[in-house]
């Protein structure tokens, strides 16, 4: 939809773009922040090497915010938002954003729904693309024939989803793990309540999250720090005064290992296992995240690819990883395997885990885990794009604004002692949860 705008971006960007980078990599992160008048937070990096501007402005709107009675909720009013408002249809946004080589998009998940702009920072470029985002964000019409379109299309998507096996395992995962917490609710939602939904659902539910006073603004790029609180301004003053809303609930840990086994045709059994994780603000995220690196985020750097795939080849690939929430996200480990050795692969994965946080981390492993996080932190802020996602997530769940500057000190000074603790203390082997999708036996 967006081709044109992303290249006449490219045209104006491409040279300055490639000179900006290793600046940008090297550089330092400035982060100031203040509140709007009408109490949302803003997050802006001044940064001049190149004529662009990045914005993103987030709410506490993601899945975790829906019921099981209306699953889905959350992602269609967020889908909605860029396909009608006041004075424009779908067709009439893309153009205006197109015409002066802006790039609308979004961010959804369990905690967060938003929206991203990135524009030309020149006068006539900025301002236009300012103001269909700004109508965007504040008068959506949520036109009752898309809608229509949209839960037939999410629909279709759902069914043909159910048939693979990777998603009917994500979803007995969530819901073994999380159990009637929201985080165990399908973010895009069921057939049933997907059709369900009305116009007026996805209106209150806009009304309620999408308010001035929980928004979080990330600006990143080509404009002063007055610039950017006048855009701030503008971009909020205008939302939903909203109100009170209830808390997200406490995630409580799995009591007792639970183990599901789903029949399915495929030709390789699909295993997910894992256990809560950490949250965002976690103060053993830094343990968790290098010890990870070494178990199975690192690749074939990792101690799971050693042991089940170089060793016994029981699989291509394998891995694990944390997603940290505002509750603690999901920990887990998955692979693909033969129909046939999927027990054999199931046992060996536990127990590697079990001996990883028994015995802990190695000297050579830890080594090569904060080598690898260390020398791939540049790439991580080497582009505007990149570092306003930073800013948003900084921005939302309240992290130091030093977060950036202190990255890589923070690694560095993780021991092999504290991951082995952490893990200890947050995985508990005993209670794992475990999904077998198209294993030999599957009951």
């Amino acid at each position: 939809m967006y081709a044109k705008s992303i290249s006449l971006l490219w045209r104006w960007l491409a040279p300055a773009l490639l000179m900006a980078l290793p600046v940008l990599a090297q550089a330092g992160v400035k982060v100031q922040h203040w509140q709007t008048s009408s109490g949302a937070r803003v997050y802006f990096v001044e940064n001049h090497d190149l004529p662009i501007l990045d914005i993103s402005v987030e709410f506490p709107a993601g899945s975790g915010a829906d019921t099981a009675e209306k699953s889905g909720l959350a992602s269609m009013t967020h889908h909605m938002l860029g396909l009608g408002a006041e004075g424009l249809d779908e067709d009439g946004i893309s153009k205006a954003f197109a015409d002066v080589g802006a790039a609308f998009g979004g961010r959804f998940d369990n905690d967060r729904a938003g929206v991203t702009l990135r524009t030309l920072s020149s006068e006539r470029e900025r301002r236009q693309a300012l103001e269909t985002f700004t109508r965007v964000l504040q008068l959506p019409s949520f036109p009752e024939a898309v809608l229509d379109r949209e839960k037939t299309r999410t629909i279709a998507a759902l069914k043909e989803a159910d048939t693979k096996p990777e998603t009917i395992a994500d979803r007995a995962f969530d819901k073994l793990l999380y159990g009637s917490h929201p985080y165990g609710l399908r973010g895009s939602g069921e057939i049933s309540t997907v059709a369900a939904l009305q116009r007026e659902d996805l209106v209150g539910f806009y009304q309620t999250r999408y308010t001035r006073d929980r928004a979080v603004v990330a600006i990143m790029g080509d404009v002063s720090r007055q610039e950017a609180d006048t855009i701030a301004e503008t971009l909020t003053r205008g939302l939903p005064a909203g109100g009170p809303v209830p808390p997200l609930p406490e995630v409580v840990p799995p009591d007792g290992p639970q183990v599901e086994r789903i029949s399915h045709p495929a030709s390789q059994a699909h295993i997910l296992v894992g256990y809560t994780g950490m949250t965002r603000n976690d103060p053993d995220y830094f343990p968790l995240w290098v010890g990870n690196y070494a178990l199975g985020g690192g690749g074939f750097a990792s101690r799971l690819t050693e042991e089940v795939r170089q060793k016994r080849g029981l699989a291509y690939s394998v891995y694990s990883y944390f997603l940290p929430l505002a509750q603690p996200g999901p920990f887990q480990i998955g692979l693909q395997t033969k129909k046939e050795q999927a027990e054999e692969a199931l046992h060996l994965v536990r127990e590697t885990l079990e001996s990883y946080i028994a015995k802990g981390i190695t000297d050579k492993e830890l080594k090569a885990a904060k080598d690898n996080i260390i020398g791939g932190f540049p790439l991580r802020i080497d582009s505007n794009r990149k570092i306003v996602e930073y800013l948003a997530m900084i921005g939302f769940y309240q992290l130091p604004l030093t977060y950036l500057d202190d990255f890589i000190g923070r690694v560095e000074k993780v021991t092999a002692s504290q991951i082995r603790e952490a893990f200890k203390r947050r995985i508990r082997t005993g209670d794992l949860v475990t999904v077998v999708v198209g294993a030999a036996d599957s009951k």
